[in-house]
């Protein structure tokens, strides 16, 4: 029995032991060295915030249309003879060149009939002057003699009826006139709606065509874009200093230019939209101002509009990227640390931003995209020699124009 106790008791001291062997020397180990990690900054491509004198530029855009644009309406009635080959969508018209022919057989007879009626009425006048003069010499002696015993009633009769038959013989003319249809000016054909044999009544419309004289394009502008410009409500050029106009689109694969003026802003603001409309207009849009291509200022075209505005001295300016929404910029202190600036911006444009306050110059911008900034946060600063020079190239387009 005794025995069989020392079996089962050695076994369990033995694993005890062990145990207790393995708890001293785990306690009894040293301690690793612990290295505290250092936080590697956040690396942002920066610009530094340039001083320069600029002139601010106002972009906005709006569709080209037509000065002057009419409706071709028949103002007498008959049948169309003949119709000019440049009567057709895209053709180019003349002034004075006849574009359409009415049929004026029946307003030639109706011409000579009134040719006839004056003549008719130009000898009654005639006959009644002699008359008249007869009667005032056989009753001359007498003192009461009336003014119808003289023919002097006869005699306005029939001046009446010869200034009555000048009238219809004027409108004889003038009916016959008008079944040639033209136009008073250059220009272009936008539609037409009749054929060769087609007859058309008084206010059938015939066609639509536009002077290509001049040509206008409306742009709006809100209150800071006016300030921009530094011009009143109801504002019209005097011709003695133009606003130029620089106007582009992409037509045919190709960025085309266009120059205009901007001749008067609109007397009221838009109650719907609170902006302000300002008139451009281009001159000889299809001959003389066409673009570098050779590319006509089409009538409907939708254009980009820069316009030169006021100029700025020793202003502060800083890539548009770098302004941050609510109007911050974050900034690279001394310390290589963040910095979380409000900024009042005087102009922005889709490049450049002109600072009134919050940044100065020299200051390092950070231009790249942050992910949860914190002030105060290590940042390091990394130069970008493309972005540098294409910000420079990129600096006289947005504030010079392409002039």
């Amino acid at each position: 029995m005794k025995a069989r106790l020392i079996k089962i008791a050695v076994p369990i001291v033995i694993l005890l032991g062990g145990i207790g062997v393995y708890k001293m020397l785990e306690a009894s180990k040293p301690e690793p060295e612990k290295k505290a990690e250092a936080v590697r900054p956040l690396s942002v491509y920066v610009k530094s915030a340039e001083q320069s004198d600029v002139s601010l530029l106002v972009s906005t855009q709006g569709e080209v249309r037509a000065r002057t644009e009419v409706n071709l309406v028949a103002q007498v009635a008959g049948t169309i003879m003949s119709i000019s080959p440049e009567f057709t969508e895209g053709g180019i018209v003349s002034p004075g060149v006849i574009l359409i022919n009415i049929d004026d057989t029946d307003y030639k007879l109706v011409l000579l009939q009134a040719q006839a009626v004056v003549a008719e009425a130009e000898v009654k006048v005639q006959e009644a002057l002699a008359i008249a003069d007869v009667a005032r010499k056989q009753l001359q002696n007498s003192k009461d003699a009336s003014p119808f015993a003289l023919r002097r009633p006869q005699v306005a009769q029939a001046r009446a009826r010869l200034i009555a038959a000048r009238a219809s013989l004027s409108q004889a003319e003038l009916n016959l006139s008008r079944t040639q249809i033209s136009l008073p000016f250059d220009g272009r054909v936008m539609k037409k709606n009749v054929g060769i044999g087609q007859y058309v009544s008084p206010g059938t419309s015939l066609g639509v065509a536009f002077s290509t004289n001049v040509v206008e394009v409306r742009v709006p502008l809100d209150d800071d874009e006016l300030a921009s410009l530094d011009l009143p409500i109801g504002f019209i050029a005097d011709g003695k200093n133009p606003l130029i106009v620089n106007l582009s689109a992409t037509v045919a694969g190709k960025l085309q230019r266009w120059q205009g003026e901007l001749v008067r802003l609109d007397a009221s603001v838009d109650s719907q939209t609170r902006t302000l409309y300002g008139q451009v207009e281009v001159k000889s849009p299809y001959k003389e101002n066409v673009s570098q291509n050779n590319m006509p200022l089409a009538v409907g075209l939708y254009v980009k509009a820069e316009i030169e505005g006021r100029k700025i001295t020793d202003a502060t300016v800083i890539p548009r990227d770098a302004l941050r929404a609510g109007n911050n910029v974050f900034v690279i202190n001394s310390e290589d640390r963040l910095d979380i600036r409000k900024v009042n911006v005087v102009h922005s444009s889709e490049k450049r931003a002109i600072i009134g306050s919050g940044v100065k110059p020299n200051d390092r911008v950070i231009v790249s995209s942050i992910r949860n900034p914190i002030p105060g946060m290590r940042v390091s600063a990394l130069e970008n020699d493309t972005t540098e020079k294409n910000s420079k190239d990129e600096n006289a387009v947005a504030f010079a124009g392409d002039h």
